[in-house]
């Protein structure tokens, strides 16, 4: 039993799934710049197609990446005010790195580097690491989390019917949701009068009711006649 073991096995061994991850990782975050002229070219930028299993798998993966990307802004942010001016190899350059300039960019810039190296060494791909740290970590800079989606596909894989995913960045072909109203029904002619014919029936019933519940009013003594008045003995 694999208690408290979390993740997929996948079929495969640790080295394996590490080697599979690697090498969809570098193929996702490459496809975000993809030439014209490749040979490979994706069919849209920032994609790729797998199982559902996998891309489940591969989420985090991709995401833990960005997130080193994103921790490295400030320092590079940092880095740049002490960057040099001039062009390198020159005067001033060459002055600039005999004085405190170069050693306060070197401080600066020391976190960045450490986490780049970290992120190759995940990766094993200079093209890739380059797209992470200068395209993807200041694209998701302001987000929080969840960087990638899963989207599952409604045609299975062909050979073994896998259930087949989309895995993407976020930010691109993003839907809005939109809150459904209720519709706003005119009312029809024959209801109209239907109501009309419910109000008259409704206010002669109030009528008839407020007869039967006032008692009839006694005759003044003006209004009775001398038959009716009673005869005095």
């Amino acid at each position: 039993m694999r208690h408290r073991l979390r993740g997929r096995k996948l079929g495969r061994n640790s080295s394996h799934r590490k080697a599979l991850f690697r090498n969809m990782a570098c193929s996702l975050i490459r496809s975000v710049r993809a030439d014209d002229d490749a040979e490979n070219k994706p069919a849209v930028p920032g994609r790729i197609i797998t199982t559902v299993a996998k891309a489940k798998e591969l989420r985090p993966f991709v995401e833990k990446l960005i997130t080193m990307a994103k921790k490295s802004l400030p320092h590079e942010d940092a880095a740049d005010q002490h960057a040099a001016a001039a062009e390198r190899n020159t005067s001033e350059w060459k002055a600039w790195r005999d004085g405190e300039g170069w050693r306060n960019w070197v401080e600066a810039i020391a976190p960045a580097i450490a986490l780049r190296r970290r992120a190759f060494a995940i990766l094993r791909d200079k093209e890739a690491v380059r797209i992470l740290f200068d395209e993807l970590g200041e694209r998701f800079e302001d987000r929080p989390g969840g960087y990638t989606r899963v989207v599952r596909l409604a045609k299975p894989r062909l050979g073994d019917a896998g259930t087949r995913a989309i895995i993407e960045f976020v930010g691109e072909r993003d839907r809005t949701r939109q809150k459904r109203r209720a519709p706003v029904v005119a009312p029809s002619a024959t209801s109209r009068s239907a109501s009309a014919a419910a109000d008259e029936s409704a206010s002669a019933t109030r009528g008839d009711a407020a007869a039967i519940a006032e008692p009839p009013a006694e005759p003044s003594a003006e209004n009775v006649s001398e038959s009716e008045r009673p005869k005095q003995e």
